[in-house]
């Protein structure tokens, strides 16, 4: 039987960090879906079958804040969701981790093999 990808959903990011964002992640067999804003976002977790929600720290289509944007995300989750903050602010990934995320990393740090462990633990 063969088991379906993992799903990833990007929240927030500009096209050109979506496209960066989905190589990586595909790297490791998922699935990425795109959510341009919160509404979108919250939407898309009520299925329930996310595996990883990467949140851009502001949201490039609208300018809102992902960092509360997480704390509706898990508020508003039918089931445990794994969030991660985008941000190469620590203060930003602090706050977020703070608010239920678990520790996410910044665009600076996407081909770092730090990055590629931490996404490993929940991709493969």
């Amino acid at each position: 039987m063969v088991s379906s990808p993992r799903i990833v959903l990007d929240v927030g990011q500009c096209g050109a960090d979506h496209s960066s964002i989905r190589r990586l992640c595909e790297g490791f067999g998922a699935r990425v879906e795109r959510a341009n804003t919160g509404a979108e976002a919250l939407s898309r977790i009520t299925a329930g079958d996310i595996s990883l929600v990467l949140v851009n720290r502001i949201l490039d289509a609208d300018g809102s804040d992902g960092v509360a944007l997480i704390s509706e995300l898990l508020a508003h989750a039918p089931q445990p969701l794994s969030v991660m903050l985008i941000s190469n602010y620590p203060q930003f990934q602090q706050e977020a981790v703070r608010r239920g995320a678990v520790s996410g990393f910044g665009k600076s740090e996407l081909y770092s093999a730090e990055t590629r462990q931490l996404l490993e633990r929940f991709l493969s």
